[in-house]
């Protein structure tokens, strides 16, 4: 079974994920952006989701997660929770 590992986002608009993804581009560091804007508690680390398998997540967020570039920031990505950037850290099949 495939895994992974990523870090996240979570903000309530497109409009802010598209807003935090500039910063980032511009040299903002994922991990304190996370810290300070994401509404999952995953930012107090961060937003380092740890390690987790195909189908543990929600769809949207497996399928980016399992199909796209590993160390790119892929999104905004709209799930049921509100919408992510997503790091993907590792993938192994």
């Amino acid at each position: 079974m495939a895994t992974a590992t990523a870090r996240h986002i979570l903000v309530k608009t497109q409009e802010e994920c598209e807003e935090i993804k500039k910063q980032i581009e511009k040299g903002a560091e994922f991990s304190e952006m996370a810290k300070t804007c994401s509404q999952c508690p995953s930012g107090k680390s961060g937003g380092d989701l740890g390690k987790f398998s195909t189908g543990q997540m929600v769809k949207e967020f497996d399928q980016v997660v399992f199909n796209e570039e590993i160390g790119e920031i892929h999104g905004p990505v709209q799930t049921q929770f509100g919408f992510h950037l997503i790091e993907i850290t590792s993938r192994s099949e």
